[in-house]
């Protein structure tokens, strides 16, 4: 069986879908990858035969175990080159996706290991995020919420961001990145988030589908944690 870079990409897709907390469906893919609906079709048809994929009976989409290896070494990859361009060249961190798109397909596992020998295994990528396939369920046993769960007047640590979002340069000027701290003032009728963050309010509201990366739209994207008791406005000020 040829493992092609559109099978590689299809497949990273459903993971990095079910780790949003997507269900995964043709319609899914269409529009994560950006192809037609025809496209997809075939895809799924020869990931089915290679059996990579299991699609039930509603069109839900869900990887096999040899589907999921792949999946999980191309992500693994993406991971380690996002981390190269950081920590090794500098590269601002809400630019490193979209180049780690274009390099992860040839990167050699002699390569791979180099990069891992050089920066570790482990460690979260410049969004916050683990290597491994990391679904909402699994970051809610971790104490873990998204901002879109906070309420009025809460203090929380940002701990990682969805890195596919296009507004990743939009939050780094706000100051809303990996490790900062904010404060959520308030929510008003529109599901706009005020924050205060380093003594400044900010708003933000839910992204639509066709920018971000949920059909319903999100708020930004971004995981937070509680801060960690004792933790005053003072100092996000």
């Amino acid at each position: 069986m040829k493992i092609t870079i559109s099978k590689e990409n299809y497949l990273k897709a459903i993971a990095e879908a079910e780790s949003e907390g997507e269900t995964v469906k043709a319609a899914t893919l269409s529009r994560w990858l950006n192809v037609t609906a025809p496209a997809v079709t075939m895809a799924i048809k020869r990931l089915k035969r290679d059996a990579l994929i299991r699609v039930g009976e509603e069109g839900h989409i869900t990887l096999t175990a040899a589907g999921c290896e792949i999946a999980n070494r191309i992500l693994n990859r993406h991971h380690l080159i996002e981390r190269m361009l950081t920590e090794i060249f500098g590269m601002e961190w809400y630019k490193v996706h979209e180049e780690a798109e274009q390099l992860e397909h040839a990167v050699s596992g002699d390569f791979e290991r180099r990069l891992v020998e050089k920066l570790g295994a482990g460690e979260a990528c410049p969004h916050g995020n683990r290597v491994d396939v990391d679904t909402p369920a699994d970051r809610r046993r971790r104490g873990l919420k998204t901002l879109d769960d906070s309420t009025g007047s809460e203090a929380v640590a940002v701990t990682s961001v969805y890195e596919r979002d296009r507004r990743l340069e939009y939050l780094e000027g706000l100051g809303v990145r990996p490790g900062s701290r904010v404060s959520v003032e308030a929510r008003n009728a529109d599901d706009v988030l005020t924050l205060l963050v380093d003594g400044r309010p900010v708003q933000l509201g839910r992204f639509g589908g066709a920018e971000g990366v949920g059909e319903g739209g999100v708020m930004p994207f971004t995981l937070a944690l509680p801060a960690p008791a004792g933790t005053t406005r003072r100092e996000y000020s």
